[in-house]
């Protein structure tokens, strides 16, 4: 039997606690080694046996380690994954990837220098809702796709301290909740044609922002991709209409709450999805019907077993930074076009 590969995540915040800690240990194969953090008592608070060092060089040259995860704040993101790479080790990135098109392509292409695999986390496919709405268009039970409309929305009217929302560089919803939004698009619809984005700071004491509309334009259809801050009645996820039908869905997938709440993955009912979407077509007389369409069940855990496969027996990344990339590329043509308040062409 293959030994398991030990893994060392670098940050210990919200993400690195919430996401990736319980989702390394509850993946066969993996084995969390090391957590880089300064609050070493905090992860011991979860994990008593774990290794905890304050300096991620002391995990880049550990012989041990062969996959790094960096969950660290975004503008950290290009230089540990340098020296991880440089030191030898696989990474995963969780999501912006960077900060910039620019850092993201050096950071590739030290991964194609040293040999190494790199993937970026957009744990997001593994929703049981876009699980459920890519297998209804893989099937064309919606017909040629008009519109699709992408929410994540949030009630926090009031702004936190913490990085995510300060005037730092990889701050603010766009870098937040937009690559899992624009992950979702690409791989649904492929590269847009054009793209046109609204970003604002709405909420007062707001220094990043804390909204966004975004119009995707395809040939025949249009992608919305949407989030704000302010939204207390934040039910709707998708609404999809093609001239088969229509997809409703609300409410977010479990999966982050259950695992705030303290549940691991792989608990009975794990990744069920407790608000069924609704499906509506016509039938033989030409009259609409609304149909219950349970979610296909979720799971995060398929991106590590993935990330695994692909280091042990040369599969395929379950996200390859050439598709984190082109996220890149789309954040950064979103910020240009907020700013110049126009359409802006996808090259």
């Amino acid at each position: 039997m293959t030994a398991p590969l030990n893994v060392a995540l670098i940050g210990y915040g919200y993400v690195g606690k919430t996401f990736h800690a319980p989702l390394i240990q509850h993946t066969p194969g993996l084995a969390l080694h090391t957590v880089v953090s300064r609050d070493a008592d905090k992860v011991h608070a979860d994990w008593p046996q774990l290794r905890v060092v304050a300096d991620a060089q002391q995990a880049f040259a550990d012989a041990a380690i062969d996959l790094v995860v960096i969950a660290s704040p975004n503008d950290s993101h290009a230089p540990l994954a340098l020296a991880a790479l440089d030191h030898g080790k696989h990474v995963v990135v969780d999501k912006p990837f960077t900060v910039t098109v620019a850092e993201a392509e050096a950071v590739i292409a030290r991964a194609r220098e040293r040999g190494r695999k790199l993937s970026v986390f957009q744990n997001r496919r593994w929703d049981a809702d876009f699980l459920t709405l890519h297998q209804l268009l893989r099937d064309g039970a919606l017909g040629e796709v008009a519109e699709l409309h992408s929410h994540f929305d949030r009630f926090r009217p009031q702004v936190q301290q913490r990085w995510r929302e300060s005037a730092v560089a990889g701050a603010g919803l766009w870098y937040d909740l937009g690559p899992h939004l624009l992950d979702q698009a690409l791989q649904l619809f492929g590269t847009p044609l054009a793209l046109h984005a609204d970003l604002a700071m709405q909420r007062e004491r707001a220094q990043a922002p804390d909204y966004f509309h975004v119009q995707l334009r395809y040939a025949h259809t249009r992608v919305h991709l949407h989030a704000g801050s302010l939204v207390a009645a934040h039910g709707l996820r998708f609404a999809v209409h093609g001239d088969g039908g229509s997809y409703l869905k609300q409410g977010l997938d479990g999966q982050e709450d259950a695992l705030r709440a303290g549940a691991r993955p792989g608990d009975l009912n794990w990744g069920e999805d407790a608000l069924p979407g609704q499906l509506i077509k016509l039938d033989a007389q030409g009259t609409l019907i609304a149909q219950t369409l349970p979610s296909q069940p979720g799971d995060y855990r398929r991106y590590y077993a993935a990330m695994r496969a692909a280091i042990v027996e040369g599969t395929p990344l379950p996200v390859t930074a050439e598709q984190a990339l082109e996220v890149m590329r789309l954040i950064e043509l979103g910020q240009r076009s907020a700013a110049e308040r126009r359409e802006l062409a996808v090259i």
